[in-house]
């Protein structure tokens, strides 16, 4: 079948892609720039549209001869995220109905007890599997509970606050009942319900065979990972809101997405039936341990396909770094070093494109760990996001406080800031050879301010690059000299 995916470079969506290319269906992905699915190991079986969902007007592309329509995308830790959701999922209805679309499926989260008051996040969830199901089209709607899988938000919660704190005060939320379920049994049914028959028109919950607390949930992690028990004392002091910015201080979630997150696990999230397991019989589901066990395996071998971080709403500064800055518009400023290196530039590139996440940023790490601490602190993402692969990236990806803008292999690396700053900022490093058998390694930070706030911004952290930038282009240009040949 004809299959459009959206939100193919959030986290559901990048992994769903390819297995429906494996699984014989013609693969369409929307995507408000096609560049940022450029680099993904799969770009060329699949066709990439640009659309958006916010925009009417230039879904009808994408949705022409369309069978089957995924409906993955949701502006989760983006301000006024209900709104967004409504009118995006009610543009993609539109546009599904009037090409013509024989089936959509929608990945929701789960319905709260009877009586509880839910949560935004899944208030905004459930509105849009309603728009969805009254659509006039064909609709399937899997409620998901907490998703287990190397990557996910939900997981790297789960996973830091275990290893991080061998002891915690928690929120009474912590003994709720949970029936978590592993991402490779959400990819089963979403692939599976692509065949379900038209007159299937109605939502399921799914969910893994364990029913937990997320206190049990924290224990069999630690026992899975080789921890010893932990300690966990529950209080009723701790509220959602309070627990959201304690992870997002100790895990790489940041508050603009731990909040939601936290707010919905208050809920008990358990499954009240599993028709769809007897509409897609498959494999027996993944237990909790041993999907744990997945996970881990993944990141322990450096596999992760995709991480929470790699979708980047609409609040994100996407605009690209101008071709030339300085006539732009407005002021620039800019911080350019230059070093030669007594290595080839296929070395060099090693290291440059080796930057950030556990092998850091080459200079001074307590001034890169103490900005990352303010930001967080004013609910920007932090330096803690990490990045999918130690060795090598992809146009789109986050690398800690960073997105890449663009990659040239061997050449270029350009890294657009996320943090909070009044104003607009990248990193450009490339790995020029010198024609002698050595290279020459250059690097320039740019930064288009914004009002007197972003002038001012740019005076204070000044003293501080002359030390900072300085360093890292030394260091980059010793770790190219002291890398072996032979290293990957």
């Amino acid at each position: 079948m004809q299959c459009l995916v959206t939100g193919a470079t959030g986290y559901i969506g990048g992994r769903l892609a390819p297995r429906l290319v494996d699984a014989g269906h013609q693969v369409r992905c929307l995507s408000r720039s096609a560049a940022r699915l450029r680099d993904v190991p799969w770009a060329d079986q699949v066709e990439i549209v640009e659309g958006d969902l916010s925009d009417p007007a230039t879904l009808r592309p994408a949705f022409d001869g369309v069978e089957v329509a995924y409906f993955l995308m949701h502006s989760l830790g983006q301000k006024d995220f209900e709104r967004r959701d409504r009118e995006a999922a009610a543009n993609f209805a539109t546009a599904a109905r009037a090409a013509g679309v024989r089936r959509i499926i929608y990945l929701g989260g789960p319905e709260p007890p009877p009586g509880d008051r839910p949560s935004p996040h899944l208030r905004s969830r459930a509105e849009v599997a309603r728009i969805l199901l009254a659509s006039g089209v064909p609709t399937v709607v899997l409620r998901a509970p907490v998703i287990i899988g190397s990557g996910s938000a939900s997981f790297e919660m789960l996973r830091h606050l275990t290893e991080r704190l061998p002891a915690m005060v928690t929120p009474r939320w912590v003994f709720n009942r949970i029936q978590p379920i592993a991402v490779r049994d959400v990819l089963h049914y979403l692939i599976g319900a692509a065949g379900l028959p038209p007159d299937v028109h109605r939502g399921f919950d799914i969910g893994g065979p364990d029913v937990l607390s997320y206190a049990t949930m924290m224990q069999r992690y630690a026992a899975v990972a080789g921890l010893p028990r932990r300690v966990i004392l529950p209080t009723r002091v701790l509220s959602p809101w309070l627990s959201a910015h304690w992870v997002g201080l100790v895990t790489p979630v940041p508050n603009a997405i731990a909040r939601p997150l936290v707010a919905s696990l208050v809920h008990e999230a358990v499954a009240r039936e599993n028709d769809l397991a007897a509409l897609l019989p498959g494999p027996p589901p993944t237990d909790f341990d041993q999907a744990v066990r997945l996970a881990l395996g993944k990141i322990r071998d450096a596999n992760v396909e995709t991480r929470w971080s790699t979708a980047s709403g609409r609040d994100a500064a996407a605009e690209p770094l101008p071709s030339d800055p300085d006539w732009s518009g407005g002021s620039v400023y800019t911080d350019e070093r230059t070093r030669p290196v007594h290595a080839p530039a296929d070395r060099l590139w090693r290291v440059i494109e080796g930057v950030g996440g556990d092998n850091g940023w080459y200079s001074f790490p307590l001034a890169w760990s103490v900005r990352g601490w303010l930001d967080r602190l004013v609910g920007g993402v932090g330096l803690r996001r990490g990045r999918r692969d130690r060795h090598r990236l992809r146009v789109g990806e986050a690398l800690d406080w960073w997105r890449v803008e663009e990659i040239v292999p061997g050449e270029l690396l350009r890294l657009r800031a996320e943090m909070r700053v009044p104003g607009r900022a990248w990193l450009e490093m490339r790995a020029e050879p010198d024609g002698a058998g050595g290279s020459v390694y250059r690097q320039r930070a740019v930064f288009l301010p914004r009002g007197l706030a972003g002038h001012l911004y740019w005076a204070t952290v000044l003293p501080f690059h002359g030390v900072v930038f300085n360093g890292m282009a030394r260091n980059i240009a010793r770790g190219a000299e002291s890398t072996p040949t032979t290293s990957v």
